[in-house]
C-alpha cells in the first residue's frame, strides 16, 4: 500500500510555465537503475543545477530557494507531464516529496501515473493556479496550501476556496493509498469463487500446476 491521501497543508511552489515534460522533470541521463528509490536527486536536474552532470545548485531555481524548502505541493502550468509515458518522472517527484500538483492540465498518462504512485494531481483553472501562486508567493513558509481530497478542496491561507473534482475511482484509490494491485484484491473474495466455480465447470483447465 501506498500513502493514504486525506488532508494537506504544505508549502507550495510556483513553477508555471507550460509544457513542462516527463525528460524536463525527470531527464534521461539521470535514469541509471530500473527502480523507484534513489531518484529524487536527478528531478528537474537540467534546471536545478548549475550544469549537466553537476551537483551544484542553481539558486534561481525555485526548489533551490530557501523560502520554498521542503516543498510538498507544486503549482505548475498548463500540460505538466506531458510528453513520453516516462513514469520516472513520477517516481522522482514522489521521492522528492512531492504530494500533489495542482495545473490547469495534464500529460494524460502522466496523471494516471501519478494516482497509481499516491500523487493527488489537481485541475484548476490556469488564473486560479496564478491567484493560489500570488497567494502564496509573500512568505511561503507560512502561507502554507490546504487541500483536502476528502472535500475535494483547495483553500489559500486568507481563507479562499477552490472546489476541484476527480474521477470517484481516482479519488477512492488515493484516499486508501492503494495502487491497481491494491484495488484488484479487494474482490479477491469474488476472484476466488470465480476461480472455484471454473474449477467445478472446467476441470481440465485446472489440472496442471501453473508453469507445467
Amino acid at each position: 500500500m501506498m500513502q493514504p491521501f486525506r488532508e494537506l497543508t504544505a508549502v507550495a511552489a510556483p513553477l508555471l510555465r507550460p509544457d513542462i515534460d516527463t525528460d524536463i522533470i525527470m531527464p534521461s541521463r539521470e535514469m541509471r537503475a530500473v527502480s523507484k528509490t534513489g531518484l529524487g536527486d536527478g528531478l528537474f536536474a537540467g534546471w536545478r543545477y548549475t550544469a549537466p552532470h553537476s551537483r551544484e545548485p542553481n539558486p534561481d531555481f525555485v526548489l533551490n530557494r530557501p523560502d520554498y524548502a521542503d516543498t510538498e505541493i507544486l503549482l505548475a502550468g498548463a500540460n505538466f507531464g506531458c510528453g513520453s509515458s516516462r513514469e520516472y518522472a513520477v517516481w522522482a517527484l514522489k521521492e522528492y516529496g512531492i504530494r500533489a500538483i495542482i495545473a490547469p492540465s495534464f500529460g494524460a498518462i502522466f496523471q494516471n501515473n501519478c494516482i497509481r504512485n499516491g500523487i493527488l494531481p489537481i485541475t484548476l483553472d490556469e488564473s486560479v493556479v496564478a491567484a493560489i501562486a500570488a497567494n502564496v508567493a509573500p512568505a511561503p513558509q507560512s502561507r502554507k496550501l490546504f487541500i483536502s481530497l476528502v472535500d475535494c478542496q483547495v483553500r489559500t491561507p486568507d481563507g479562499t476556496v477552490y472546489d476541484f473534482t476527480i474521477a470517484a475511482q481516482h479519488r477512492e484509490m488515493l484516499l486508501d493509498g492503494f495502487d491497481a494491485i491494491d484495488v484488484t484484491l479487494k474482490h479477491r473474495d469474488e476472484i476466488a469463487a470465480f476461480e472455484a466455480a471454473d474449477q467445478e465447470r472446467r476441470p481440465w483447465v485446472h489440472a496442471f500446476p501453473p508453469g507445467d
